[in-house]
């Protein structure tokens, strides 16, 4: 058992545990914070040595923390932010101003909630006032100048030069595992409402490509979406982290789905140092991570 004063929380490795958490491993881990797997593996062995514990889980068919490892992250999101918010308030400036920001339901329940926290706290002179919608409308926000910026969800190929990316991730076609498909004829889609551009993608490559879908039941809410999935009514169009274990994706009936991105989107005519100080803390946090954590 090493001495209680000589244990050490290295900030650097608070990181690479967060980001194994986030990112479901070490592999993917590293490549989101750009280091090697041996170099994340490193500091884990080095932080498991000083609190003279096991953190992660290493027996097959295990989870990934031990429960050593989960009561450490439970700290390590904690002790994170504090340092983060610490090294930021001795640079801070006498921002003011207003910041007109959308965003989308999924990203107020994400690593954003507590960026914007604290930006509010170190930046008490800056007005943030927040509008949640869905991505298309906040698109036409933008265009009609009624928003600053905007985290909104699009297709990867509708990327923008000036868009800052906060996270790519894959969208698929998905049923049940006890939902059987008719071999011909229409196939029942759960759709999000019309305002969804997964929707508007699907009825129109549906119509271009002869499959033939029918719209039995429709959800503003990825949760609806999900359960109406699990429960075997049809076949909708989710994103990667909306895949369970009893849902199955649909590899060959339906043409491949593009890519999708999270990005802020600036409007055409919003400059203003408040708002470039916030996108830049956003993106410093997202480097720092690894990546944007979304709600599930």
């Amino acid at each position: 058992m090493s001495d209680f004063s000589s244990r050490r929380l290295d900030i650097d490795a608070l990181r690479a545990v967060r980001a194994i958490r986030q990112h479901g491993g070490v592999t993917r881990a590293a490549e989101a914070l750009g280091l090697t797997q041996s170099a994340v593996s490193h500091k884990i062995k080095r932080l498991e040595s000083s609190l003279d514990c096991e953190i992660l889980a290493r027996k097959a068919g295990a989870s990934l923390f031990t429960q050593q490892g989960e009561e450490l992250l439970t700290y390590a999101d904690r002790i994170l932010s504090l340092h983060d918010e610490a090294l930021l308030s001795l640079t801070k400036t006498d921002l003011s101003g207003r910041i007109l920001l959308g965003l989308t339901e999924d990203t107020t329940c994400s690593d954003l909630a507590r960026i914007l926290g604290r930006f509010h706290r170190l930046h008490p002179q800056v007005s943030v006032r927040i509008k949640v919608r869905m991505s298309l409308v906040l698109r036409a926000m933008l265009e009609r100048g009624e928003l600053d910026a905007a985290i909104v969800q699009i297709f990867a190929h509708e990327i923008r030069p000036a868009d800052v990316v906060l996270l790519r991730e894959g969208l698929h076609w998905v049923k049940s595992r006890e939902l059987a498909l008719p071999p011909d004829g229409a196939v029942p889609f759960l759709s999000f409402d019309d305002a969804c551009f997964y929707r508007q993608w699907a009825l129109d490559i549906g119509q271009d490509s002869g499959a033939m879908l029918e719209t039995v039941f429709e959800c503003s809410s990825a949760a609806g979406i999900t359960a109406a999935v699990n429960a075997g009514l049809g076949v909708a169009l989710l994103s990667e982290r909306h895949i369970g274990p009893g849902t199955e994706v649909i590899a060959d009936r339906f043409p491949a789905p593009p890519g999708l991105a999270y990005v802020i989107r600036r409007s055409r005519k919003a400059r203003n140092p408040a708002l470039e100080s916030l996108i830049a803390e956003v993106s410093a946090e997202i480097a720092r991570n690894g990546g944007l954590s979304l709600a599930a």
